[in-house]
Formats: C-alpha cells, structure tokens, sequence
C-alpha cells in the first residue's frame, strides 16, 4: 500500500459536508488538512472532531492548509469562485452538485480549468454524481452502451420520490429562493436525476419545460416540472418531477428496437423482443398486434461499491499515478445544468428550446427573478441547524 496520503480540505459543513468528513476519515491514503465554514463554532468543533485545522474563510484555506484537493460543498452559486480560486493556484478540485446555477458560470469554470491546466498539467476536476456508481444505474449504463436493446426510441423517467413538506423549505433562509438557490427541484433534488438521463442518453437537440411555480409550496421555485425532449437520432424523452406527491414513484422505461428496460422497486426487468419492433412495424402484413412477452429480471449485484466514498476513492487513486477514470470528470456537470436551465428557459419562454441553449437568455431571466422578487421567506431556525447555510461559503445542502 502506497505510504502517500492525499491531502484534503473541505469547504462548507453542512449535511453533505459531514458526509464528506466522516468517509474521508476512514480513507487509506488521504489525510484531512483542514475544515472551512463561516459558522466559526461549526467549523472549530469539526476541526477538533477530525483532528484537523479549522478556517473560516476559503482563500485561507487554499493558501495556508497545504491542501492538495478541495471539495466544494457550499451553496450552489458559490461554486464557481471557489472553483476557480483552486484552479488558479493549481489544487485539484471535487465539487458537490451541481457543476453551478446556469451554464455561463458552468462554462466559466470549465474555462478557468483548462487554462489552469496550461500551468498544472496533471490538475484534476472531478465532479461528485455518486450515483453512477448506484448498481442499478451501473447496469442500465452497461446494457444501454452494449447495444442490446437496438436504436432507442424511447425514454420515460417518472421521479416523484423526491416529498418535501413546507417545514423542509422553511429549515433555511437561503431554500427554494432564485437568490438563495437559483432554482427549486431541477437545482437541488434532481441533478443527480438530470446527470443520469444524459448520461444514459446524451443531450437532447430540443427541450420543451413546463414548470410549476410554487404550486404545492409556499416558495418562489419550481415544485412541479414535466419535461419533453428530442434527439437527433429520433428518440423522445419525458421527464416528470415534483417534490409534492406521497408515496412517489421512480419508474423509469427505455424502449428500443429490439427491448425494452424497467427499472422500478428495486427490480430491473428486461423484455427481449424476438424480432426488430421497427421492422416488425414497416413489414407485418397485421393491422393490429401485441407481443406477449415474458420480461427477465436483470440480475444486479446491489452490494458492489457505490456512493461519494467511491466517487473520491477514484480521484485519490488517479492523484496516486493510477491509470482510472474518474467516475464523472468536472467538465461533465454543463450536461445536466444544460437539461435544468433548459427546462427553465424553454417554462419561462413558453415554447421549445434548443441546445446548446442560450446561456444569456437564462441567466437575464434569473436575474430579472431575483431583482423583482417580493417573495418573502419564512425561516423556522432550530437553535443553528446544519440545514442553515444563508452564509456566503458556508455550510451546503
């Protein structure tokens, strides 16, 4: 086992930054140089947990912790200055989702990397979507780019597991606002959501968004969204969020030419068509037909690795001189902010949008939300809660 350990810092310690410190305190080969968090309590009590040193502010921390990584764990629209500031002094950087708020700031960072690269060849971006490594994600991937199911014609993900009650939107003064989090379920519960469609799939050519403003919430976001989107190679999407329905459902379908995928209560079903459904179309002499086909459950190995351990695991073995793949490269965050904003832009438009979309008709949109808002926030505050991050560089998620 190699003796060199890794070095790392964290920047905002809130609930997904705690989860960051305990995994990496169990980590061979890393070693945690210091904690940053604006709540000087906070991060003065996690130094002392964790045996490290504590900062409150992250310029300090990228220039006196001798820090090789930084993971950004801070609200969303902090992430690109924190980004940018590790890039210009070399540190490789592991950002929470998602990649920023809109894809000018996204492009942004992306930037900032490669110029930096320029000065630090071997500096690493990575990007912290965990759940590719979910088993269940992990297969799908495999059968999708193995070809099997033949041309894809079709994809439907409905994802309404995602229930937030209004004491949830009121644990934070920051929460569900255009100015706090830039957006509502497509920002924060479903970029994971967004990242695996796109990379299941890749980016569609058109995007037609109708999201709900508030319909279920007292909050100023989008609680509600239907999505619809075309390829290029003829295959069409849906998307359907909210963060309003109990019990929720997560079914996602794939159609192809010779198959089709269901992934639903943790079993995945394979229907293997006989014949080519496309050719059968064009061809059969029927006027009407049904196939009756027994489906397959996929079998998956639940218990491989998975999680933000994993996603960390393989930057720390690339910094080691291991030739891997990261399990999401930085760069990679603009493709489910593509899907978010566009979803946004084509809500606000009223009609479709093509991508790339206009990253400046976004962003005007965004702004001019956040400088006419007169929504008025309700903060419910349990004596400095780990959900509160209203602080610039503060704690996350």
């Amino acid at each position: 086992m190699s003796e060199q350990k890794i070095k790392f810092g964290l920047v905002g310690i809130g609930n997904i930054g705690n989860t960051h410190l305990k995994y990496l305190s169990e980590m061979d080969n890393v070693t945690l140089v210091g904690v940053c968090d604006v709540d000087k309590e906070k991060a003065d009590l996690n130094a002392k947990t964790y045996g490290t040193t504590a900062y409150y502010d992250v310029l300090d921390l990228l220039d006196n912790s001798g820090l090789d990584v930084i993971i950004i764990a801070v609200p969303h629209y902090d992430h690109p200055y924190i980004a940018i500031e590790a890039f210009k002094r070399g540190i490789h950087v592991m950002c929470e989702k998602p990649i920023a708020v809109h894809v000018n700031d996204a492009n942004r960072m992306i930037d900032a990397y490669e110029s930096a690269k320029e000065t630090y060849p071997d500096l690493q971006f990575a990007i912290m979507f965990q759940e590719r490594t979910l088993p269940f994600y992990a297969k799908l991937k495999e059968i999708v780019e193995s070809g099997e199911l033949g041309q894809l014609t079709r994809a439907t993900w409905i994802h309404t597991k995602w229930f937030r009650s209004q004491s949830y939107y009121n644990s934070g003064g920051w929460r569900a606002t255009w100015a706090g989090e830039g957006g509502g379920i497509l920002t924060n519960q479903c970029p994971h959501t967004l990242d695996m469609y796109q990379w299941l799939f890749g980016l569609p050519s058109l995007i037609s968004g109708h999201a709900h403003i508030g319909k279920y919430h007292d909050i100023e976001v989008e609680d509600e969204v239907t999505a619809y989107f075309e390829h290029s190679n003829g295959m069409i999407g849906h998307l359907i969020v909210t963060t309003a329905e109990l019990p929720g459902t997560n079914r996602l379908e794939i159609v192809g030419d010779t198959g089709k995928l269901v992934l639903e209560n943790g079993k995945l079903l394979h229907y293997k068509y006989e014949q080519s459904m496309l050719t059968f179309t064009r061809e059969t002499e029927q006027k009407f037909a049904t196939w009756q086909i027994e489906p397959e459950e996929v079998e998956v190995d639940e218990d491989a690795p998975n999680g933000h351990h994993v996603v960390t695991g393989r930057l720390v073995d690339r910094l080691l001189g291991k030739e891997i793949d990261l399990i999401a490269e930085g760069p990679e965050g603009l493709g489910s902010l593509t899907l978010a904003n566009g979803i946004m832009l084509s809500s606000f438009q009223k009609r479709p949008v093509e991508v790339p979309i206009d990253g400046d008709a976004f962003q005007s949109h965004l702004d001019e939300l956040i400088k006419s808002s007169t929504f008025v926030k309700k903060v419910v505050t349990e004596s400095k809660t780990q959900e509160d991050m209203s602080a610039s560089f503060g704690s996350s998620k």
